[in-house]
């Protein structure tokens, strides 16, 4: 099947094992943009026990959904624990912090906001 351009680096119609698709190296934070679009951003992340993206913001909503592992998520001061299978919501302009308590693998989905026709 022809890939469609919304589904970036991902063959449309069959399952991806998601936690396969990147793989945690030691001392290191992995990335892998699977999907980027005017609409969002679909993003897998690998982090080792203890790394951690320091306190940001961003000006649109993001969701992080926790495949393996455990995640602290800070977001505008209070802790979440993520384990695999929690979905978080880190709401836009709020700042927050992802911290891998184990061995963590995520999946981070934005959506910008569309300026009105």
């Amino acid at each position: 099947m022809e890939k469609h351009p919304a589904s970036g680096t991902l063959t449309p119609a069959i399952a991806h094992p998601m936690a396969e698709l990147v793989t945690v190296q030691p001392g290191a934070i992995v990335s892998r943009t699977l999907t980027q679009t005017p609409v969002g951003t679909l993003t897998l992340f690998a982090f080792a026990a203890e790394q951690a993206l320091s306190e940001h913001s961003a000006p649109f909503d993001a969701f992080v959904q926790v495949l393996a592992g455990q995640a602290e998520i800070s977001i505008g001061g209070q802790t979440v624990i993520a384990t695999a299978g929690s979905l978080v919501v880190m709401p836009a302009d709020v700042p927050h912090a992802v911290r891998a308590a184990t061995d963590m693998k995520m999946l981070l989905t934005m959506f910008r906001p569309q300026n009105p026709a």
